[in-house]
């Protein structure tokens, strides 16, 4: 492939994170990361809408120690497309560190989901037809179906408003079902759109968490993301037990935008959640419920 005909290359995370003013919890969990590389050894899906330099685990757990993190939970990104030989690759040398969230081939059959599940992929992630790229759609209930019998969930990625789309469908699946960055609502629309009404009516069910990450995949702006900051408050103030942080680490595709610093995203939890013992539950009772035990306090047990 020429370079003219190369996705772009997103641009990479602030390499100075630093020292969060709020300290978190022991325990505490990333529930979403993207790593990349080396590229030498996996190059990425000629469909990815980006490319990335890398993003490798060392960099993360790296992170993970400034920000005061025990683990974080790789998520399978569209650069990849429905390949998990990276994610395979990661988990198998850094099993205390992570766990993982796959992008499955359609075709995916027990044996490799038995594979995976032993590695520590704890769920199957899709996304609406409004991402380009090559990715899972739920177009079918045989994955989910499949993987249930793990005891995976199923993470998807809306687009926009579209959670009223497909939230039917979600919730006939047997899965536990994680949305993607605050279900990817538009800020702009605040708290009494339909969009975010549903969400509340989604998690009141019991069987739907939601990922309060990816500030910037919900609005323009740039940080401190001051429109997501009403739909933060009222997720925790409703369902704090069906809920989930994640730093979204690199940041992909933030072409023309400022990129944030790790630390000061943390601390947007300062902002978000008032309550200590709150605070613990979405950074370290909620992600183990979710993608059971782990964490760097494991390595020595």
């Amino acid at each position: 492939m020429s370079d003219s005909a190369l996705p772009p290359l997103t641009p990479p995370p602030d390499p100075h994170p630093r020292k969060p003013r709020l300290a978190a919890p022991a325990g505490a969990i990333d529930c979403h990361v993207h790593l990349f590389g080396p590229a030498t050894r996996y190059p990425f899906h000629p469909g990815s809408k980006y490319r990335s330099a890398d993003a490798l685990p060392e960099t993360n757990i790296a992170l993970q120690d400034t920000l005061g993190l025990s683990g974080a939970v790789v998520v399978s990104g569209a650069g990849y497309g429905q390949n998990a030989d990276h994610l395979a690759d990661v988990l198998a040398r850094f099993p205390h560190r992570f766990r993982g969230v796959a992008l499955l081939p359609d075709d995916v059959d027990r044996a490799k989901v038995a594979e995976l599940d032993a590695l520590g992929v704890r769920g199957a992630r899709f996304v609406s037809h409004g991402h380009r790229g090559a990715l899972p759609r739920l177009s079918s209930p045989r994955i989910p179906e499949l993987v249930a019998e793990f005891g995976w969930h199923v993470q998807f990625y809306p687009h926009g408003t579209d959670l009223l789309e497909h939230a039917e469908a979600l919730l006939r699946l047997p899965n536990r079902i994680v949305l993607d960055h605050f279900a990817c609502i538009p800020a702009a629309g605040g708290v009494d759109q339909p969009a975010f009404r549903r969400l509340l009516e989604l998690l009141d069910t019991g069987r739907v968490w939601v990922k309060i990450s990816g500030s910037m995949r919900c609005t323009p702006g740039d940080y401190p993301y001051a429109e997501v900051t009403p739909m933060a408050r009222a997720l925790v103030r409703h369902a704090p037990d069906r809920l989930l942080w994640g730093s979204d680490w690199p940041h992909t595709n933030m072409q023309g935008r400022r990129m944030p610093n790790d630390g000061d995203l943390f601390d947007l939890l300062d902002d978000w959640v008032e309550d200590r013992a709150v605070l613990e539950r979405i950074l370290v009772h909620n992600p183990r419920e979710i993608y059971g035990v782990f964490g760097k306090e494991t390595e020595q047990a």
